[in-house]
């Protein structure tokens, strides 16, 4: 059975639970509060609730503060959204989809990076 893709919001969520790694709503939610300064512990809470009933974060039950990690690695999910996307909206072209995301502004650093790695993938 495959994991469902995330919403936006369940992404968010994600993206403060990553860095932390197996957390409790409490955690995540005091992660997210720098962003999200009105958001309430019971929103975290809940979506955390409706994460895992989908299948997209995992529950250990064991303590009286249930701790959630995601369902699987944050690369294989991003590998997984791009190719998603890659199919999508660019006719399964990879070359499309990058040459998008350089259009769309990328900062001086970033590309320095990426030129340095593709010099060293013809190494």
């Amino acid at each position: 059975m495959s994991i469902p893709k995330p919403t936006a919001g369940e992404l968010e969520l994600l993206q403060a639970l990553w860095p932390l790694g197996p957390s409790t709503a409490k955690q995540v939610h005091e992660a997210m509060l720098a962003d999200k300064p009105d958001l309430a512990y019971g929103t975290v809470l809940r979506l955390m609730q409706i994460m895992h009933t989908k299948g997209i974060l995992t529950r250990d039950e064991s303590q009286r503060s249930h701790i959630y990690a995601p369902a699987q690695p944050q690369d294989a999910l991003q590998n997984s959204l791009l190719k998603d996307l890659m199919q999508k909206a660019f006719a399964g072209s990879a070359k499309a989809l990058v040459l998008a995301a350089l259009r769309t502004g990328i900062s001086k650093k970033e590309r320095d990076e990426i030129e340095k790695l593709l010099k060293e993938d013809k190494q």
